[in-house]
């Protein structure tokens, strides 16, 4: 269905004038609409959520609900105290009193107010741009470390379960889409060892988990720089946007997430692989802020697992990407053959940077976490 004729089933005020796509996300599809109202032009967020991905998406909007009343009811509490101008998602109902809307193909379509201060970037701009990474992140996690994880569903079952994503790539191994690409290209037979030498050391964090020494709390899913809106005119975080997979996880597979992401320059489609590699300095700063907002959030425990949990989600997602090459480009968006593999490499080199800078990197993470 056409976003155009999905738009004006919200109940925004003015007719539309204009609807065209927004951002550079690998999965969903989201679109800026800009209605003609009584007093100037009214905007809005539309959103399609392919049910591909998420086969339960009217999950994501009951989780989004819980999440948006809580969080806005935290800020509106705290806002005398608050130096801060933070925003929050809000969802806009349909002209029937719905969160959202279904097209004949099962996709959910959803729309979300438009926050005209915000800016988004997809790689880091400065250490002050990490550090209101971190500082977004840390005041989203102690916003939901009062609501009981239980309260969420699952909208992305065994999403950042490591054990899973393996499992997963052993299936595509085996598919005949796979079988060209595994036999023919020393390039993936190169990835495949990769993933194999570290097969244990990536189980680490889950085995943790199951021995009762890391606990369950809610998780963002994924926030990296790209998710995190920032204020264009003072530069401080306003809010994290695209929480589809908001739902129970490891909040140490969030910071870790969010340091993948921010504390690579190069990005996730750098052409040169050289280029790839953890910057100590925007990994700092992104900590720093996020325990200017999360103080004593994380225990000695998490602590001492947040390296291992750095490298685990890197690696993970180069599986991810490695898969869905296999699978024949069926999950994220690409925009040419052999971009998936790509992208696994480039995340299996970031990777080997983590491996080679473990000892600094634990260093400055439980210093800053001590001072």
């Amino acid at each position: 269905m056409r976003a155009d004729l999905i738009a004006t089933q919200f109940e925004v005020p003015g007719r539309l004038l204009s609807i065209r796509p927004v951002g550079s996300g690998n999965i969903n599809d989201t679109f800026l609409g800009v209605f003609k109202a009584e007093f100037g032009n009214f905007c809005i967020i539309i959103q399609r959520i392919r049910k591909e991905v998420f086969p339960q998406p009217e999950i994501i909007m009951k989780n989004l609900r819980v999440l948006s009343e809580h969080c806005i009811k935290i800020m509106n509490e705290e806002i005398e105290e608050s130096d801060r101008p933070w925003e929050f998602i809000q969802i806009i109902k349909t002209k029937t009193g719905e969160d959202y809307v279904l097209d004949e193909n099962g996709d959910l379509w959803r729309s979300l107010k438009f926050i005209e201060a915000g800016a988004v970037f997809e790689s880091v701009q400065s250490l002050e741009h990490a550090f209101e990474v971190g500082a977004t992140l840390g005041h989203f996690h102690h916003m939901v470390s009062t609501l009981p994880y239980q309260q969420l569903n699952y909208s992305l079952p065994n999403f950042h379960v490591t054990s899973q994503s393996l499992l997963e790539l052993e299936q595509a191994v085996k598919s005949p889409s796979a079988e060209m690409s595994i036999n023919t290209s020393p390039t993936t037979q190169k990835a495949l060892n990769f993933i194999g030498q570290r097969k244990q050391k990536i189980l680490e964090l889950e085995n943790a988990l199951q021995k009762g020494k890391l606990k369950l709390s809610i998780t963002h899913g994924d926030p990296k720089a790209g998710n995190v809106m920032i204020h264009e005119e003072t530069g401080q975080g306003l809010c994290l946007i695209d929480c589809d997979t908001v739902q129970p996880g490891l909040i140490l597979n969030d910071i870790a997430d969010a340091m993948r992401s921010l504390c690579n320059p190069a990005g996730e489609d750098p052409i040169d692989l050289q280029s790839v590699g953890l910057d100590l300095n925007l990994l700092s700063a992104f900590f720093d802020g996020y325990k200017s907002q999360a103080e004593n959030l994380l225990n000695a425990e998490e602590i001492a697992y947040l390296w291992t949990a750095l490298h685990t989600i890197t690696v993970e997602l180069g599986i991810r990407f490695l898969t869905d090459h296999l699978r024949g480009d069926v999950y994220f968006k690409v925009r040419q053959p052999g971009h998936n593999l790509h992208r696994a490499l480039v995340q299996f080199h970031l990777a080997e940077s983590i491996e080679n800078q473990e000892f600094v990197i634990r260093e400055i993470l439980e210093k800053r976490s001590n001072d």
